[in-house]
């Protein structure tokens, strides 16, 4: 096991693991032990209780945060021309349609969020095995396969972002940067939680959410108390 720096036993030294924290301490807390030199993101990690083998336990769904994620989110809108032109104005990085699957094609996969037409959808089937393992496969679900690409960037420049419950029952989401107030960070934090507490699946039984931790890049985690939601 690698030895602790100074900066982190201290950054331990401040969290008292037998306490659960409130939402608006934690990310205090979070923003007090964070000693990187650049802008960290601050993650969620929310523990449901739910099984992801059963269809009707899957959590799976979108959030805009309301104060973002801090972080420039760079998009590529695959429309046909006639949308191209809403798609530049509401501020998408990359337009296009066939140069840009080529691109895929080829191993191009720098952007952040793909957005696409339904018309558009059987040209992307056989790039799955390179978007699907990088989370860039378009969904109607999250609403990045819509008719309304102004309003699908628009969203996702202003903070709307995905979350999926892994196979260990977990929900990981960054909701924001250090440099955020905690009040910021409590704010986003408060609207992800909500958002899963209101999709609770009817067949999940018992303790829904067991745990919540709050960590920053490279901080220690911090428990909260899902009760202060």
């Amino acid at each position: 096991m690698a030895k602790l720096t100074k900066k982190q036993k201290e950054a331990r030294a401040k969290i008292d693991s037998d306490k659960l924290y409130s939402i608006n301490d934690g990310a205090a807390l979070v923003k007090e032990i964070t000693n990187v030199k650049f802008d960290a993101s601050v993650d969620l990690a929310v523990r449901l209780g739910v099984d992801p083998r059963k269809a009707n336990q899957m959590v799976r769904g979108v959030v805009t945060l309301p104060h973002g994620t801090g972080k420039d989110v760079k998009v590529l809108a695959l429309v046909t021309p006639d949308k191209e032109a809403e798609a530049k104005e509401a501020g998408a990085d990359f337009v296009g349609l066939d140069e840009y699957l080529d691109k895929i094609k080829g191993g191009w996969t720098d952007v952040d969020v793909i957005i696409t037409m339904p018309s558009v959808m059987g040209k992307l089937g056989p790039l799955g095995r390179i978007l699907g393992p990088r989370g860039l496969m378009p969904n109607p679900k999250t609403g990045t396969v819509t008719m309304d690409v102004a309003k699908a960037v628009s969203d996702v420049k202003a903070g709307k972002i995905d979350f999926k419950v892994d196979k260990t029952g977990i929900v990981h989401a960054a909701i924001g940067k250090v440099s955020f107030s905690a009040d910021k960070i409590a704010e986003n934090a408060k609207e992800l939680i909500e958002t899963l507490v209101k999709m609770k699946p009817a067949a999940a039984k018992g303790v829904y959410m067991k745990s919540i931790f709050m960590s920053s890049t490279m901080s220690p985690s911090v428990q909260l108390d899902p009760k202060t939601v």
